[in-house]
C-alpha cells in the first residue's frame, strides 16, 4: 500500500506515501498518545438502558482502556430496532459486511485507517506491526489478545485437517509465509522477505481476510485441546463427520450464522438457525465510543426479516424496513419514490462505484470446444462488445443517468482514461459485422442467423442470476443489437448458487453479472480483479481457482494476454513506490480493456438507498460499493440511531 511508518494514523495509496515523507515516526506516536488522552474517562461512560438487569460489568470496564473514539454528524440517543429486508437465510452475513468491524479499515475517502487495531506500522510493505487495544474483550467478555491470532496462525490456517492447502493466498509472497513474532498480548509482527501489498487491503475487505480466532471458544472443538474421546463424543452430537468438520461448521465468522461464536462486531446473533426472522443484539464489549461516553452501537438491535426478494421492493416501499438497499435496483426508483410519504422514508441516490451496472462474462474456460475457441478470439469478444447499443440501453432503462462505456475504473479514479472506457465501446455494428467475417463465421441459415464452425447456428445462451428484472430488460436491448449481427442469444434464469457452480464447471458459455467490483481504485489498491486470481471472476474460473488454490484445482491460465496480466501482477507487488505502482495500474489496464474480457455497458448508475424518516447520521450521499466500502459499511453503521420521540 505505502511505504513508512504508521501508527493511529490515517494511511493509504493517497495519504502514505505523502505523510511519510511529510511525519516522523515520532510525530504518529505523538498522535496516537493524544487520541488515547481525548478518550472519555471512565466515569463520564454511559450506561445502556438495553442492559439493565443483566449481569455485567460497568461499561468503563468492558470497554478497552483506549477505546476507538468517533465524533458521528450528531450524537445519538440509545436504543431502537433497525430492520432490514433480505433474500435469504445465507444474507445474514451481510451484518458482518453491514457492520464492518475490521482490524484496518477503509474511510470513506477510502484511506486505510486502523479500526479493531489501536495502531500500525508498517515498514517497507512487508513488516508489519499491530497493536492491539489494552482491555479489549469478544462479545462474550473474554480477552481479545494476541493468543487468537496465534490460534489461527497455528492451530488453523496451517494445519493440515483444518485447512488442507495452507494459508490463503494473501499470506504468501512468492509461496511463502511469513514469519510471525508475538511480542506481548497486545503486539504482533508479520514479517515477509518481500513486500506484500495485498495484505492490509485484505483485511479491510468486503469480506476480510480473518487472521484471528477467538481461541478460547474454538479450543473446545479442536483435536490439539480436547482429549479423543471427548471429541468423538462432541462429533456424534453434531452429527459432523469428523472433528475438523466440527471445528469448520462452527469457526463461520463472515458467514455469521453461528449464535454460539463470539464476535467483535457491533451487534451479536442471538437467533438460532433456520429462521425467517434473525435478531442481532448489542455486543456488549464493543470497542468503539462516542466523544460522549456513549459506547456504540447506538441502535439495541438490527432484525433481518428474511423475505421473498422479488418482493422486497414492494415491502420496502410500504415501510416494512427501516433501511434498505439490498434488493433494489435503479429500476425500483420510481416506485419508491412514490411511497415515500405513505412509508414515512426518504430515497437517496447513492453513486454506484461498479465499473458496469452489468456486464458480459465470455467464459474462457467454457467446456463446449467451439464455443471455447469463439470466447477466445478476441475478434469475437470486441465483435460482441461493438455491437451493444449503450446509448440506447441508458436512455431506455436508466432514464440518460448513467455512463456508456466498458468495464473500466469510473471516472472518478485516479486511474481512469478514456481510452480505456471507450475501448471497443462505441456502437459500431459494420466493425462488429467484418470482425465476425474475419473470424469465419461468413455462412447462415435461411434466419440470418451465422452459423459456427460446426455448422451450428450462433445462438448465445446468456445465462443470469436471475434476481433482476433489470437484467432481462438490458439484455431485451442486447437481443436486437446482436440479431443484426446474425447472433441469437437466449437468456437463461437460475439460483445464484446454482448460477455459479455451473460457470465453474465450464457449462456456461456466457453470464451476465455486474462489472469491476472496485470501479475507483487508486495505484495503491491491488489490482487483482484485472487478472486470474480467483474462482469468482466469471470470464475464466478455472484459472482463477488454480491460482487461489495455489494449483491444487483449476488449470493455468494458457493464453499469452493472461499470463501477461499475472506477471504484470507479481510486478505491482515487488514494486516500492506508487509511481511504479501507478504504471504497471495502466499497462494492465490497457491489456485488459483491449482485450475485452469483459463486455460493460452503463456505468454510473444511481442505487436507491431508503432512510427511515426516524433513521439518523445515514449520509445523504455516498458511494456504494462493496469492496471497497462494504456498501454502507464504510459510513459506521454504529453511529445509526433512531429518534424515538417522533
Amino acid at each position: 500500500m505505502f511505504q513508512g511508518i504508521v501508527t493511529g494514523k490515517k494511511s493509504g495509496p493517497k495519504a502514505g506515501a505523502r505523510l511519510f515523507r511529510a511525519l516522523t515516526a515520532l510525530f504518529f506516536g505523538a498522535t496516537a498518545l493524544a487520541a488515547i488522552a481525548t478518550s472519555p474517562a471512565a466515569g463520564e461512560y454511559q450506561e445502556q438502558p438495553f442492559f439493565e438487569g443483566r449481569d455485567l460489568p460497568p461499561v468503563a470496564e468492558r470497554v478497552p482502556s483506549a477505546p476507538s473514539v468517533v465524533e458521528p454528524a450528531e450524537a445519538g440517543q440509545y436504543g431502537g430496532d433497525l430492520t432490514m429486508l433480505m433474500g435469504s437465510a445465507k444474507d445474514v452475513r451481510m451484518i458482518v459486511v453491514f457492520g464492518y468491524a475490521r482490524l484496518v479499515a477503509y474511510n470513506p475517502e477510502f484511506e486505510l485507517v486502523p479500526d479493531i487495531l489501536a495502531g500500525f506500522e508498517v515498514e517497507e510493505d512487508r513488516i508489519f506491526t499491530f497493536h492491539l487495544r489494552p482491555g479489549h474483550r469478544w462479545s462474550d467478555g473474554a480477552p481479545f489478545t494476541t493468543e487468537d491470532f496465534r490460534y489461527w496462525w497455528e492451530d488453523v490456517a496451517n494445519h493440515e485437517e483444518l485447512a488442507p492447502t495452507g494459508p490463503p493466498v494473501s499470506m504468501l509472497v512468492d509461496g511463502e509465509p511469513p514469519v510471525i513474532e508475538i511480542v506481548d498480548e497486545t503486539t504482533i509482527r508479520y514479517i515477509w522477505a518481500k513486500a506484500n501489498p495485498d495484505f492490509l487491503p485484505a483485511l479491510a475487505g468486503a469480506s476480510p481476510l480473518y487472521i484471528f480466532r477467538p481461541a478460547h471458544y474454538l479450543k473446545t472443538f479442536h483435536s490439539n485441546y480436547v482429549e479423543a474421546e471427548a471429541l468423538a463424543a462432541m462429533v456424534a452430537e453434531t452429527d459432523q463427520p469428523d472433528w475438523a468438520a466440527m471445528h469448520n461448521r462452527e469457526d463461520n465468522m463472515y458467514r455469521n450464522d453461528n449464535p454460539g461464536l463470539p464476535t467483535l462486531e457491533p451487534w451479536v446473533l442471538v437467533t438460532e438457525p433456520p429462521s425467517e426472522r434473525f435478531i442481532f443484539e448489542r455486543n456488549p464489549y464493543y470497542y468503539r465510543v462516542d466523544a460522549s461516553g456513549h459506547q456504540l452501537p447506538y441502535i439495541d438491535r438490527v432484525i433481518v426479516q428474511i423475505a421473498d426478494g422479488n418482493l422486497i421492493p414492494a415491502k420496502i416501499g410500504t415501510g416494512e424496513a427501516t433501511l434498505g438497499y439490498r434488493g433494489l435496483r435503479f429500476d425500483n426508483y420510481t416506485f419508491l419514490k412514490e411511497g415515500e410519504e405513505r412509508g414515512k422514508y426518504e430515497v437517496r441516490l447513492w453513486q454506484s462505484g461498479t465499473g458496469s451496472k452489468l456486464a458480459l462474462y465470455p467464459n474462457l474456460n467454457v467446456n463446449d470446444p467451439v464455443m471455447r475457441e469463439l470466447n477466445r478470439d478476441v475478434r469475437f469478444r470486441r465483435a460482441l462488445s461493438l455491437g451493444i447499443n449503450r446509448n440506447q440501453i441508458n436512455e431506455v432503462i436508466y432514464f440518460g443517468l448513467g455512463l456508456p462505456m466498458g468495464n473500466a475504473p469510473l471516472p472518478e479514479s485516479p486511474l481512469y482514461r478514456e481510452e480505456y472506457a471507450n475501448a471497443w465501446a462505441a456502437y459500431d455494428p459494420d466493425q462488429a459485422n467484418a470482425l465476425l467475417d474475419e473470424i469465419g463465421l461468413t455462412e447462415r441459415n435461411s434466419a440470418g442467423t451465422r452459423l459456427m464452425s460446426n455448422g451450428k447456428p450462433l445462438e448465445l445462451i446468456v445465462e443470469t442470476a436471475g434476481e433482476s428484472s433489470e437484467e432481462a430488460d438490458v439484455l431485451e436491448l442486447i437481443r436486437g443489437d446482436y440479431a443484426a449481427l446474425g447472433i441469437k442469444i437466449f437468456t437463461r434464469p437460475s439460483q445464484r448458487d446454482v448460477f455459479r457452480d455451473r460457470i465453474f464447471a465450464g457449462e456456461t458459455a456466457i453470464s451476465v453479472w455486474q462489472g469491476l467490483e472496485n470501479g475507483l481504485p487508486t495505484a495503491g489498491m491491488s489490482p487483482l480483479e484485472v487478472a486470474p486470481t480467483t474462482q469468482q471472476q466469471l470470464q475464466w474460473p478455472q484459472w482463477g481457482q488454480f491460482i487461489e488454490t495455489k494449483g491444487e484445482a483449476g488449470v493455468a491460465a494458457d493464453l499469452p494476454e493472461a499470463q501477461q496480466l499475472l506477471a504484470k501482477l507479481e510486478e505491482w507487488r515487488g514494486a516500492v513506490d506508487e509511481e511504479t505502482r501507478e504504471q504497471v495500474w495502466h499497462d494492465m489496464l490497457k491489456l485488459y480493456t483491449d482485450q475485452v474480457y469483459t463486455i460493460g455497458t452503463i456505468a454510473g448508475v444511481p442505487q436507491p438507498v431508503v432512510v427511515s424518516n426516524d433513521l439518523h447520521n445515514v449520509p445523504q450521499v455516498g458511494i456504494f460499493n462493496w469492496d471497497p466500502g462494504a456498501h454502507l459499511g464504510m459510513y459506521k453503521p454504529d453511529t445509526f440511531w433512531l429518534d424515538q420521540n417522533d
